[in-house]
């Protein structure tokens, strides 16, 4: 059997999507079968791109505040893994990023998830994962709305851009019911 390693080297070097992808392939993602906290988001932006390291951005910022963790933490590999739907930037559309590409999560997500045994929290982070994910019908609001309904092992979210700053505004129950609870599980988990 392939190890982990072998593994995630396979992912690193993974060129699958890169007829697609004008900014070339990276595959960006957090990885060690100890995590005990799964981000599973959508596909990394330009400046995780550049950079190498997921939620390297405003994002993650906002991200990291929801869950009430400092950044030591959330780039521990040990406590939390973080795959996203689509491993590499998928380039740039008319209204911000692209969607993930649709050959990566059956290609590779199953066999990560597969070897991450100690899992005991996840977090949905957008339409794609929470297609995945959960097996859901219905817009990332509607989702999320029903929270309680997946809590406490797994918390549907809306991306943390500062794009969906509106999207905050015109929901507060999330950042004040939400958010809270999204805390305390963490903070449950970490402390174990």
């Amino acid at each position: 059997m392939e190890s982990d390693q072998q593994l995630i080297a396979r992912v690193k070097a993974c060129d699958l999507c890169l007829p697609h992808l004008p900014d070339g392939v990276r595959p960006v993602i957090q990885f060690d079968p100890q995590a005990k906290i799964l981000i599973a988001a959508q596909a990394p932006g330009r400046r995780v791109h550049e950079t190498g390291i997921p939620f390297n951005d405003p994002s993650g910022d906002r991200l990291r505040n929801w869950m009430g963790i400092t950044p030591e933490t959330f780039y521990d590999a040990k406590q939390l893994a973080i795959l996203p739907m689509g491993f590499c930037y998928p380039g740039t559309g008319k209204s911000g990023d692209l969607p993930p590409r649709k050959e990566c999560a059956p290609q590779w997500r199953q066999q990560l998830m597969d070897r991450l045994p100690n899992l005991q929290l996840i977090l949905v982070i957008g339409q794609y994962a929470q297609a995945w994910h959960l097996e859901e019908k219905g817009s990332v609001t509607e989702i999320v709305s029903r929270w309680r309904e997946h809590a406490p092992d797994v918390f549907p979210m809306p991306h943390p851009s500062p794009r969906n700053n509106i999207w905050l505004k015109r929901n507060l129950w999330f950042e004040e019911e939400l958010v809270p609870e999204l805390q305390m599980q963490v903070k449950r988990i970490l402390e174990r």
